[in-house]
């Protein structure tokens, strides 16, 4: 029997599958045709190669946990991970295996919890100003840069001096990790995957963008729509992270915000605060979904 909330006839669900598909293509497509011909975008690429859900998967619409597929082109998936076959009144269908699911991924589903809980519960530090991104490039002429085909906006000692200048306190780990040796003690904390739990904060344009981390790591038990809508918001969130970021990106049609004035500082407060809001909106939502998932007890 199935444990479900909703049941949905082809003719329901199929359409907004395709929809998802063509939002999800807009954004993979042109990947991957840079890909095949070697080139590289460094805001556009950034969510294909950081992270590691590939464009084939997030093409695959899923609409979460407690709903039941109908017809013949649902009965495909029977073999697909975490679904499972079911009959109802209405006829054979498919709907996602939560006991498989929560045997695999309790882990995932656990530590999802904690880390959308814990981020919400703290305050954010809107005084960063993505400094994170100029601790990456700290003291270039040594350590070269991350990113070799763009040029640093200020070039290698501009960029040195605004390290230098401000305070750091990223609070995020997998931002961290990427410092430059030089710059890691200037950081007034030290992240770890240890203490990733305690220190992430709602502010952190990290920690909003791996919102669509979070999801595809529950997929498929997540519905698309709110995969997608995570993903898009980390899109734009790599956009304003790049264009705050040492490097040069008018060649490729963005204005930098000059976070070294005061002009440039307000500016990414407002969008920084405009990212936090919409994140926590999805962040609620997605730990509405954790918290549903069932956790293995063997």
């Amino acid at each position: 029997m199935p444990l479900t909330d909703a049941i949905l006839e082809a003719s329901q669900w199929i359409p907004q599958a395709q929809t998802h598909e063509r939002r999800a293509r807009a954004f993979g497509e042109p990947f991957v045709g840079r890909r095949m011909k070697g080139r590289k975008h460094p805001i556009e690429d950034f969510l294909f190669t950081y992270y590691t859900q590939k464009p084939g998967q997030l093409y695959r619409w899923h609409p979460g946990a407690g709903v039941v597929l109908l017809g013949e082109p649902a009965l495909e998936r029977r073999d697909w991970k975490f679904y499972r076959a079911v009959h109802t009144e209405a006829g054979p269908g498919v709907e996602i295996d939560l006991h498989a699911f929560a045997q695999a991924r309790s882990a995932a589903i656990g530590f999802a919890r904690t880390i959308l809980s814990g981020t919400s519960s703290r305050p954010g530090n809107f005084a960063c100003f993505g400094l994170h991104e100029w601790a990456m490039a700290y003291k270039s002429e040594v350590n070269g840069i991350r990113h070799e085909y763009l040029p640093l906006r200020l070039g290698a000692q501009g960029t040195d001096a605004v390290v230098e200048e401000h305070r750091i306190r990223c609070t995020h780990f997998d931002a961290f990790r990427f410092y430059t040796p030089q710059a890691v003690p200037l950081n007034e904390l030290q992240p770890s995957r240890e203490t990733q739990r305690d220190l992430e904060q709602p502010a952190c344009l990290h920690a909003n963008m791996d919102l669509y981390k979070w999801a595809y790591k529950l997929s498929p038990a997540v519905p698309s729509e709110l995969m997608m809508d995570c993903f898009e918001l980390a899109w734009e969130i790599r956009t304003m992270d790049m264009r705050a970021s040492p490097y040069d990106l008018s060649d490729w049609g963005y204005r930098a915000i000059a976070i070294e004035t005061p002009e440039g500082k307000a500016e990414y407060v407002a969008l920084q605060r405009d990212f936090a809001d919409r994140a926590e909106v999805l962040r609620a939502r997605l730990l509405a979904v954790a918290e549903s998932l069932p956790l293995d007890q063997s």
